[in-house]
């Protein structure tokens, strides 16, 4: 990698929120871009230089057939290739449309449907080209995100915690939801990023940074369910902004089959 690598911002199916979290850095950004070029960035500057470059942070999903075709070129012209936020490592929220009908609801929604090319599925940058490294979170940590271009700047791998949010709020005093009040929590199964915020608040955990590795969701879902909780309540708890993640995704579809009477 060059002295000060060339760093290109990216951005497909998404709210741009993850892209303003590198903004938001602020003091830290200046020290960012005294190691790193940022030679591409269209939220920060309308100066657009074309590749190759060393690093390309990814935002967003992919929804469309034309997208899918601008990744692979981005990535053809990428050393590395980094995921930022739910929606490009999972398909974001906008991945609800795996358990809709996309042509009901575009016919719903647009009043010239036809002007409207779009993918049935929302799907991970990861279904589509190689990835370097994820970086999760709806949005992502502005410190993970400095964190992990500091790393690549430097020529090595990005390393991040991968604990539990149950773990942040031992950490920081914060009462157990779950115990204390039978809240459905995902905390249990959720990756660090956020410093456990909600249960701060006294709310259970969205899961927004999605699955942690090796997270056993099956057995915290059948607690919940011993708690009271119905699929009505969990189903929406895990098809959130990681619906798409394997592990949320599968104890989901668990769920809707044994409220209809399939098997758990």
């Amino acid at each position: 990698m060059s002295q000060r690598p060339r760093v290109a911002v990216a951005k497909f199916t998404s709210c741009d929120g993850c892209q303003l979290s590198l903004l938001d850095a602020e003091d830290d950004l200046l020290a960012v871009c005294e190691r790193v070029e940022l030679a591409h960035f269209a939220e920060a500057s309308s100066d657009l230089q074309p590749g190759p470059y060393d690093v390309a942070l990814v935002e967003g999903s992919i929804t469309t057939e034309h997208d899918a075709e601008r990744l692979r070129e981005l990535r053809r012209q990428a050393r590395y290739l980094v995921t930022i936020g739910a929606c490009a490592t999972s398909g974001g929220i906008q991945a609800l449309r795996a358990w809709g009908d996309v042509g009901e609801w575009v016919e719903a929604v647009y009043p010239t449907p036809a002007f409207i090319d779009t993918l049935a599925t929302s799907t991970p940058i990861a279904e589509h080209v190689l990835v370097d490294f994820e970086l999760r979170g709806c949005p992502i940590s502005a410190k993970q995100l400095v964190t992990v271009i500091t790393a690549l700047a430097e020529g090595r791998r990005p390393k991040l915690p991968s604990h539990s949010v149950c773990l942040d709020c031992k950490r920081r005093g914060t009462v157990c939801v779950v115990v204390a009040q039978g809240t459905a929590c995902l905390g249990p199964v959720t990756q660090t990023g956020c410093g456990a915020i909600c249960p701060a608040y006294n709310r259970g955990c969205y899961g927004c940074y999605g699955p942690m590795p090796q997270a056993n969701g099956r057995r915290l879902v059948d607690q919940f369910q011993r708690l009271g909780h119905g699929a009505d309540r969990l189903v929406p708890l895990l098809r959130n902004f990681n619906a798409a993640a394997p592990d949320f995704r599968r104890e989901s579809e668990r769920l809707e089959q044994a409220a209809d009477g399939g098997a758990s």
